[in-house]
């Protein structure tokens, strides 16, 4: 049998096939699909959207000993190969630079761009909807060090959350409006540290809002209604329908209700699309389609269906010489966007060697170094921040590894008391260079967590010491004396899949002598190389 992972919401089960959605859901979900599940299957084709689905598949092919079949495209561009368990390196044997991040003053106060004001947006439907995180709070910040001496370094921990103003005017659209394009931008008129070098936003009045189109009398007419740019009327208009239909959702899931934003739900995409042009128009920022907004914030990059088609067979050619045993013929191969300049369209090269110092399928227990200020740090955010987004764990437990085995973090709820994950580090007394030990038994997957106290750690919670997206400091060094076989037969490779987020797409030169292994230098893990050809492709 084969076990495909792909990025929908149902499972579909067909003869010998078996379709499952995103991994990433709820802890029922993960129960289900253990180990045991995985071990009945002969190999596992990964079709997933995101790194951390992709990792946590991995995992679980390495505890079942089963062959992973990865791949994904990225435009024109597309990319299959082969892991299996202390034959091959795994998917994350190399590094994959993570997804970036925008600093919080940025977001709430001085956007430039529109992937700030589409942030903002998301942030705004968690503060409604999902589940709230202080870091994405979303009224103004007078903790910005811009600021100066006039910063405020409690921040806005002293105003009334997003979420409980909204409830208090029972999500009245009109009163969030003003608030958030009228209030807010006024109050943040007031900084006017903020403004020397910069054009001050305009507040909106939601009785005199343009209803023209920017550039409409220039630019014909879009064939498709998504790729159509909304007045500032049309935005307000918008929000305010999205808003009235995710409150019916809420109230029809009951009190404990908890959206997740997702691109492929119209209510959500019009919240964000509306809500990122509002803000693009108070900062003086060229509005962008529903289209464009969908590509940046689910971090898109529009599908090419003959791509997907030749990755998909490609991906079927590797699974045949995996389930005849043949691991030799596997190779891990590309798709480039055009045959010029004497290149291939598909060229392949030999699978990579387990990397030893990996620290995901390494036989030794890794060490992964953090700074940290014990003093500030809890045990909710070592477990949320640090373990499940940072390392990918699913169901983590953290002992103290000096012999006495006390538990810091229980995947068993009956083993955490009241209030245990709120208790600072320092609670459990952990001081100065300590050490944990941190297990996922769902993964069978375990490391040793070095904390290194450090005082200094005002503005973040916690810093690595371990480059975690290149754990390896030598890997590049390791990895260079090893062969690239680059152009193959096309009879002897195969691999394929999909993936939107942040895959892998890399490009092997042809080259006569053996060169070093190249790892992925943006945030989709497209080489400089190919981002022309992914430019084409948009």
């Amino acid at each position: 049998m084969l076990l495909i992972w792909i990025p929908l919401n149902s499972v579909i089960s067909i003869g010998n096939f078996s379709f499952i959605s995103s991994i990433l859901v709820d802890q029922k979900q993960f129960n289900k699909y253990d180990v045991a599940f995985f071990r009945q299957f002969s190999a596992v084709a990964n079709a997933l959207d995101n790194v951390g689905a992709r990792s946590h598949v991995n995992r679980m092919c390495l505890a079942a000993d089963i062959a992973l079949i990865e791949s994904g495209t990225s435009g024109y561009l597309g990319q299959v190969t082969v892991y299996k368990k202390k034959v091959t390196e795994c998917f994350e044997c190399l590094p994959r630079k993570p997804q970036k991040t925008y600093p919080g003053c940025t977001i709430r106060n001085t956007p430039s761009e529109p992937v700030h004001c589409i942030v903002w947006a998301k942030h705004l439907f968690n503060q409604l909807f999902g589940e709230t995180d202080a870091d994405e709070e979303v009224s103004p910040d007078m903790a910005d060090p811009e600021l100066g001496e006039k910063a405020n370094e409690t921040g806005n921990v002293q105003r009334i959350s997003t979420r409980e103003w909204a409830k208090s005017c029972n999500y009245d659209s009109r009163k969030l409006f003003n608030k958030l394009f009228s209030e807010d931008i006024k109050y943040l008129h007031t900084m006017t540290d903020l403004w020397k070098k910069r054009n001050r936003p305009i507040a909106l009045d939601w009785d005199e809002l343009p209803d023209a189109v920017p550039g409409s009398s220039k630019q014909e007419e879009p064939r498709i209604k998504d790729q159509m740019l909304w007045s500032i009327k049309q935005c307000a208009d918008i929000f305010c329908s999205s808003l009235v239909a995710l409150k019916k959702k809420v109230d029809e899931g009951g009190p404990e209700i908890i959206l997740t934003w997702d691109k492929d739900d119209d209510h959500c995409m019009d919240f964000v699309a509306s809500v990122s042009n509002l803000r693009a128009h108070c900062f003086h920022i060229p509005l962008q389609s529903k289209f464009d907004v969908k590509a940046i914030a689910g971090n898109i990059v529009p599908a090419i269906a003959t791509t997907n088609a030749v990755i998909s067979g490609l991906l079927v050619l590797q699974l045949i010489n995996v389930l005849k045993g043949d691991l030799t013929k596997c190779r891990t191969a590309w798709l480039n966007e055009s045959a010029k300049g004497g290149k291939k369209m598909i060229s392949s090269a030999q699978l990579e060697k387990p990397n030893p110092k990996c620290f995901v399928c390494s036989p030794l227990t890794p060490e992964v170094a953090v700074q940290v200020n014990l003093k500030t740090l809890t045990a909710k955010t070592l477990n949320d921040k640090i373990l499940k987004e940072k390392l990918h764990m699913v169901q983590p437990d953290v002992v103290v590894n000096d012999g006495s085995g006390k538990i810091i973090i229980s995947s068993d709820p009956d083993d955490m008391i009241d209030d245990m994950m709120e208790k600072l580090l320092s609670s459990f007394g952990i001081g100065g260079d300590s050490f944990l030990l941190c297990e996922d038994f769902f993964q069978h997957y375990k490391i040793l967590l070095v904390l290194r106290q450090n005082d200094a750690l005002n503005d973040q919670e916690f810093e690595f010491e371990t480059d975690i997206d290149n754990l390896m400091t030598k890997q590049k060094e390791d990895v260079a004396d090893e062969e690239c076989q680059t152009e193959m037969d096309t009879d002897d490779f195969c691999e394929t899949v999909s993936d939107n987020e942040e895959i892998q797409v890399s490009k092997v030169l042809k080259v006569s002598s053996p060169a070093k292994r190249k790892v992925p230098e943006d945030e989709n893990g497209v080489l400089p190389s190919a981002k022309k050809a992914r430019a084409s492709a948009e």
